[in-house]
């Protein structure tokens, strides 16, 4: 395999495994509520059993065909990928990692697991071998409106957790946090990663993420 490949694929794979331990970690963090996709999946598993992973799974099957829809193109390889190996790897996580009762625990697990959420997603999605479904629609909406990611990204969060709070996710200051703050961390992880990959590849790009 070339050794661009190489690296392409590395970053992809990390990159969800590091993101599934990131969104494990803040699930872990309960009492100051969670991130705003994983309060509809944690809704949802309340609601109707099955397993947090499996949900995520799940919503990403209809996100991908929505988006495939309005795009009128299949969805590439890698999204598949990532929309089954996520929701394994966060299921994996959830069972390996204990529950921490204290709420200085918790406050640490939750704020390393948005910043370990913010790496992960910047360096699987910097190959371009396919983002995973919420990512696609992210990514779809600030082509189609011309904003920046973290006004994307926000208003995203900011739906999809007053959704899941409905179904009865849990909400705290924390999925508060995300929401409004986590697309500022993709400000920067995203345009690294990808810087960093065309250097290890050989192949330098510019990127540029308003």
């Amino acid at each position: 395999m070339h050794r661009t490949q190489i690296w392409r694929w590395t970053f992809f794979i990390a990159g969800q495994l590091i993101l599934s331990l990131g969104i494990t970690l803040t699930i872990k963090g309960p009492l100051l509520g969670i991130a705003p996709w994983d309060v509809l999946h944690v809704g949802l598993y309340r609601m109707f059993g099955l397993t947090i992973g499996t949900w995520s799974i799940m919503t990403g099957f209809f996100i991908v065909g929505s988006t495939a829809i309005y795009l009128r193109r299949w969805p590439q390889v890698g999204t598949w990928i990532n929309m089954i190996l996520i929701g394994l790897f966060i299921d994996f996580f959830n069972w390996m990692i204990p529950d921490i009762p204290n709420v200085i625990g918790q406050t640490a697990v939750f704020i390393l697991g948005t910043v370990v959420m913010a790496v992960g997603l910047g360096m699987y999605v910097s190959p371009n071998i396919g983002a995973g479904p919420r990512d696609t629609l992210m990514l779809v909406l600030i082509e189609k409106t011309g904003w920046s990611v973290k006004s994307v990204r926000t208003g995203l969060e900011v739906t999809v957790a007053l959704a899941g709070w409905l179904i009865g996710g849990p909400i705290g200051i924390g999925t508060v946090i995300i929401a409004l703050f986590f697309g500022q961390l993709l400000q920067y992880t995203m345009p690294y990663f990808r810087e960093l990959l065309g250097r290890l590849s050989d192949r330098p790009e510019t990127v540029q993420i308003n």
